[in-house]
């Protein structure tokens, strides 16, 4: 787990949404009369620990205990709940609150895209709305600087061949970086890794020609150089547009889910 726990709601998002663990965010939509926190106030729960505060005591821990019970339930529906500020909460103001629970599910399947140029970018808009979970990873700020199509989660690395090594196992990798040594570099640390899911690259027979040799020489073993995806995409599917590539990249991730 990363250090999220105990610190900021917003900054949990981020990092459940990256390591793909299911978490409930609970809100307080209504707030009437004495009570702890005001309506807006936020708290991220997941299985192994929470960020932010809805005022702490018996209300927290009922509200813990619901967020909780919703994940292990594997939940999808937002669920209200109104709760009034007597003994059996330890709460003696009288005030009652109304507190929202939206559920965020772990993504079907996990997809590490590496590359924010165009086709990256067709391809984070066509996921958008599957329950296909996205961290995009670029070196370049102003590649992934906001606003940023769909709900990808971005992460901004100077060494993106070593962001390899924190992605969750069963993790898909499709690499369409702006350079063949990036790209080279990336698949050659995913080959690396027993536990990743497919692992897909962008490019001609050329530019594989050139990487898998490379991969080769390196001392890959040649059944894992080979199951490596080059060109990515369902066969069949022409065009070299980048919503076309995206659309074919997509319908092939898509078939890939559990």
């Amino acid at each position: 787990m990363s250090d999220w726990t105990g610190g900021d709601w917003r900054r949990a998002l981020v990092a459940l949404d990256e390591e793909g663990e299911p978490h409930v965010l609970v809100t307080i939509v209504t707030a009437h009369g004495s009570t702890p926190r005001p309506a807006g106030t936020k708290m991220v729960v997941a299985a192994a620990g929470l960020a932010g505060t809805i005022g702490g005591g018996a209300l927290e821990g009922r509200a813990i205990d619901m967020a909780r019970q919703m994940l292990a339930q594997g939940s999808a529906e937002p669920r209200l709940e109104k709760l009034a500020l007597g003994p059996d909460l330890d709460q003696l103001c009288g005030g009652a609150l109304t507190l929202l629970f939206e559920p965020l599910l772990a993504p079907a399947l996990r997809l590490a895209l590496f590359g924010a140029g165009h086709v990256g970018r067709a391809l984070v808009r066509v996921l958008d709305g599957t329950d296909v979970g996205v961290l995009w990873i670029d070196e370049r700020a102003a590649a992934l600087a906001p606003p940023l199509p769909g709900r990808a989660v971005a992460r901004i690395s100077a060494d993106p061949a070593a962001e390899v090594a924190t992605l969750a196992p069963g993790t898909h990798v499709r690499v369409m970086t702006h350079g063949h040594d990036r790209d080279y570099e990336i698949v050659a640390a995913a080959l690396a890794r027993s536990d990743l899911g497919s692992i897909g690259v962008i490019g001609s027979k050329s530019k594989w020609g050139g990487i898998r040799a490379r991969l080769l020489e390196s001392g890959v073993p040649e059944e894992r150089v080979a199951s490596v995806l080059c060109p990515i995409g369902l066969p069949g599917i022409a065009g070299k547009r980048p919503a076309e590539i995206a659309l074919s990249v997509a319908a092939q991730l898509l078939q890939m889910r559990p």
